[in-house]
């Protein structure tokens, strides 16, 4: 089922969904499903699952010589995808990058998505290759999620890359999310500047949008009201990650790019050890939850990261 159904069917009550990462080459799947079991109780209808790109490794050829290697620290997207539909009965959102893939490799994918009943994709340009400062187009692949989008609603129509258009089943249309930004994507100038990409992504045929995460609600709150009058009407999912330990007050501003209110980092600096931290991440996110629930959000969706235990006693609050 298409995530836009699933929101319209809960007529307006908000639904619990989360994101989680495949593991790293040579970790079995079990360990991703104790990741999930835990949270199966408060029913999610959708999971997504990220994509890694490629990066570069080094290998030591002896006498001073190394050779470059392109490998993949994460795959098996798909694979994943189909694994956690098969096993829990609910809808999977694999995430599709430009980065690392080019537009045949992408049309593959998408084609063995409808052979696996996979209704949803979330498009991302997706970052820079590690090691580079800015995002390159892969050669032959897109270079923005707007394209990426355009792509994907074409394949839905029936319209494949080198072939004459082809007859296309309605059920072959996928929903597609796109990412938001409450505090604006770090190469945007301005937050309208980025608002406006947002908007030719929907225009694009985007059907919903996810947002990064974020710790201060009024961002939020002002970035959808933004949006809406820039006439972008789909719905926008808030994304949660409860902090979990100190490194996060540097960890996560560095990787994400997003800021931390005072209130939220005191109280982090001031606790004794990373269990009292975490049981301030879980209060912190319980009352951000329910501002966002109190504004009307369709569904609240966390960022698993590998860890359950934080997110279950959130959402044991909420839901």
């Amino acid at each position: 089922m298409k995530i836009t159904d699933h929101i319209k069917n809960a007529n307006g009550k908000a639904l619990f969904s989360l994101e989680v990462v495949p593991p790293q080459k040579g970790i079995g799947i079990e360990d991703l499903y104790k990741n999930i079991d835990p949270l199966m109780e408060f029913k999610p209808p959708f999971i997504d699952v990220t994509t890694s790109r490629e990066e570069y490794i080094y290998i030591d050829k002896g006498n001073g010589l190394m050779e470059r290697r392109t490998t993949r620290m994460r795959p098996g997207t798909l694979g994943i995808c189909a694994a956690i539909q098969h096993k829990y009965n609910v809808d999977t959102v694999p995430h599709l990058l430009c980065g690392g893939f080019t537009k045949e490799e992408t049309e593959y994918l998408l084609v063995d998505c409808m052979y696996l009943g996979i209704d949803n994709v979330m498009a991302l340009r997706g970052d820079a290759m590690k090691g580079h400062q800015y995002f390159e187009p892969t050669t032959g692949g897109h270079g923005s999620a707007m394209e990426l989008v355009h792509q994907i609603n074409n394949l839905g129509r029936g319209k494949y890359l080198h072939n004459e258009d082809q007859e296309c089943d309605e059920h072959n249309k996928f929903c597609v999310g796109v990412a938001g930004y409450p505090e604006k994507h770090i190469e945007a100038p301005s937050m309208n500047y980025d608002l406006k990409w947002l908007k030719q992504k929907v225009d694009a045929g985007a059907d919903y949008i996810v947002t990064q995460m974020f710790f201060d609600n009024k961002k939020f709150i002002e970035f959808v009201k933004k949006a809406r009058e820039m006439d972008i009407h789909v719905p926008i999912i808030p994304g949660i990650k409860p902090i979990a330990t100190k490194k996060h007050l540097k960890l996560l501003p560095q990787v994400f790019k997003i800021d931390l209110p005072e209130d939220l980092i005191n109280e982090v600096e001031n606790a004794r050890n990373n269990e009292a931290v975490k049981q301030i991440g879980i209060e912190w996110a319980v009352n951000q939850c329910r501002e966002l629930l109190d504004f009307g959000v369709p569904v609240l969706h966390f960022y698993s990261m590998g860890k359950s235990d934080n997110i279950k006693k959130v959402a044991g609050e909420l839901f």
